[in-house]
C-alpha cells in the first residue's frame, strides 16, 4: 500500500491537460495502485493522476456501489437530463459547492491491462466520472460553478489553512524518462 501527498488548489499540474498512456505496464500499474491507495485512504470518491501530480490519463473511483479505474478514459452524455448537487475534491479540502453535472453519461476506455472497458454511470457515478475526467483535462469542478459560487468559493479557499499560494513543483512522469510521451 503505497499512499502518496494529493497536490493541491494552486498547483500548476492541476490546471494542465494529462498526457494520453501510450504504455500499459507495471509503471502503470503501479500509479493505479496508488490512485487506489491515496483515494481510499483519504475517504474519496475519485481521485485522477495529476492529483498525484503524474500527468496522465488515468483515474480512480470508488462511489455508489462501483469500484475501478480507467484510463484514456472519453465519456459522452446519454441524454440533457442535469444534476445539481454538492460536490468536492480531494485537491480542494474541506470544501463542497452546489455543482451541476450531467445525470446520466456512458464512458469508455482502457483498464491498466489495456483491455477495453465501458462504464455507464448515474447520478453519483456519472458526477465523479466528469468529476475525474475533467482533472485529466486541467479543469477543476470550481470551472463549473456560476460565476458568484466561484467568487464566493476562492474568498473561502484563500482563508484555509492549507492554502499558501505557492506553486510546488511538478512530479516528474516515469515514462517521460523514457521518452514515453
Amino acid at each position: 500500500m503505497t499512499i502518496q501527498p494529493i497536490r493541491l488548489f494552486g498547483d500548476p499540474v492541476l490546471r494542465t491537460r494529462a498526457d494520453e498512456v501510450v504504455e500499459f505496464d507495471k509503471e502503470l500499474r503501479t500509479l493505479v495502485q496508488d490512485l487506489w491507495d491515496t483515494m481510499e485512504s483519504q475517504g474519496g470518491a475519485g481521485l485522477a493522476a495529476p492529483q498525484l501530480g503524474v500527468g496522465l490519463r488515468v483515474f480512480t473511483y470508488h462511489c455508489d456501489g462501483f469500484a475501478g479505474h480507467m484510463v484514456n478514459p472519453t465519456w459522452n452524455a446519454i441524454d440533457d437530463e442535469c444534476q445539481d448537487g454538492e460536490e468536492g475534491c480531494l485537491s480542494i479540502p474541506g470544501f463542497t459547492w452546489e455543482t451541476r453535472r450531467l445525470r446520466n453519461i456512458v464512458a469508455t476506455g482502457w483498464n491498466m491491462h489495456g483491455e477495453p472497458i465501458e462504464i455507464e454511470g448515474t447520478d453519483l457515478l456519472a458526477r465523479c466520472i466528469q468529476h475525474e475526467s475533467d482533472h485529466l483535462d486541467g479543469v477543476l469542478f470550481l470551472d463549473r460553478l456560476d460565476q458568484e459560487t466561484r467568487k464566493q468559493a476562492m474568498r473561502e479557499i484563500r482563508q484555509a489553512t492549507w492554502f499558501n499560494g505557492s506553486m510546488p513543483t511538478i512530479k516528474q512522469d516515469p515514462h517521460a524518462l523514457f521518452g514515453g510521451f
